[in-house]
């Protein structure tokens, strides 16, 4: 692995925390009517399916101002790290719940908002108890009993089996990791001198395991896990281990790899799972997003894309959250771009990728 990995200083990487990606959507294509058979969509995990928990707690590592939301309705930053919606969003609205996965913190949600859907995923976290702890976010286990507690507030409002039977059919939906390897493994020193990657990774499969078992015992059916895109692709990942970071800005192979592994692994243990619990009506799935994001960089000008090296935010190299700010330059069309900053899909991407994991939300729902 490039040495240059492990020689940045942590207080730069802290900036780009979180993780990934999602445009608009003009219109979703073969959009659903009310689909009866989901209850709801349940989200953990981190940036890449944050609506904006992190503005609820003491973080730096927030999206709740300018540009963020420039492209959301009546351009609101709502603390989505993107110009507008993210790919939760785009599955809520495709099976027929509502525009918008609200995040479970914001104190003024009606129970309709809570019984058709929340996030409780926080920018910056991960599977590794450490990662969160770097950033001040708010870990998985804590998102479980944030979860928990959103499970008695159903109940007194709908009874317990109303509850159990909306928790039965709802879409529960995990996106975490890349902070985990980006920011937690290469960059500090703990995890690597206790670990190999093979060992890291497996380190990771434990967690999602007992998180997958912790959902479960709380009703969870259907389950759907994101896999990593190719990492070593984020802006900020190839301005921090590019021999020079201007005027090469080709993605850093050996650590998409690393992804590309860690899915595989990912992978077989959901399949072990699965078979399991299969019994049981355990629906649990693998979404692909790796594959989807390689495309739209290789072959960037078939999907209308003109720049894919850098983000539509600042100088694009190196800008995350609050490097990110209304006195940042901004593209003047996001929708030319894979990343709206240094580490975040654009909407336009979001949805992309939501279109080539449809087939997953139709196999889950049904």
């Amino acid at each position: 692995m490039k040495s240059n990995v492990c020689r940045h200083s942590l207080s730069l990487f802290l900036l780009f925390l979180s993780a990934f990606f999602f445009p608009r959507a003009e219109a979703l294509t073969k959009q659903r009517g009310l689909n009866l058979s989901v209850s709801a969509v349940l989200v953990f995990g981190d940036s890449t399916v944050d609506p904006g928990n992190n503005n609820y707690i003491q973080t730096p590592f927030r999206s709740n101002f300018p540009p963020y939301g420039r492209d959301f309705e009546n351009q609101e930053p709502t603390g989505r790290f993107t110009d507008g919606r993210l790919a939760t969003d785009f599955i809520a609205s495709y099976v027929g719940l509502k525009e918008y996965v609200p995040p479970y913190l914001d104190p003024t949600l009606s129970l309709e908002e809570l019984m058709t859907g929340v996030s409780f995923a926080s920018a910056g976290s991960g599977f590794d108890p450490l990662t969160p702890r770097i950033s001040n976010t708010i870990e998985i286990p804590k998102q479980v009993e944030y979860f928990k507690e959103y499970r008695k507030r159903l109940e007194l409002a709908i009874g317990k089996e109303r509850t159990d039977n909306l928790i039965k059919k709802a879409i529960f939906v995990i996106s975490a990791g890349t902070n985990d390897l980006v920011v937690n493994y290469f960059t500090l020193p703990v995890r690597r001198k206790s670990y190999t990657i093979s060992g890291y990774q497996h380190f990771l499969m434990q967690q999602v395991e007992q998180l997958i078992q912790n959902l479960w015992d709380q009703g969870a059916r259907r389950i759907a896990f994101v896999g990593l895109p190719p990492i070593g692709c984020l802006p900020v990942v190839i301005t921090l281990n590019s021999d020079n970071a201007f005027l090469q800005r080709g993605c850093i192979e050996e650590l998409s790899l690393v992804a590309k592994d860690y899915n595989s692994k990912l992978q077989n243990k959901l399949k072990a799972i699965q078979k399991n619990l299969a019994h049981l009506g355990s629906k649990i799935f693998y979404i692909d997003i790796y594959g989807p994001v390689t495309n739209m960089i290789r072959g960037y000008d078939k999907f209308g894309f003109e720049e894919v090296t850098n983000g539509c935010c600042g100088s694009g190299i190196v800008e995350a959250s609050f490097l990110c700010n209304p006195n940042s330059y901004v593209c003047p069309d996001a929708s030319k771009y894979v990343f709206w900053d240094s580490i975040h899909p654009t909407e336009k991407t979001y949805y992309i990728v939501f279109k080539a994991l449809r087939h997953v939300v139709d196999m889950i729902s049904n």
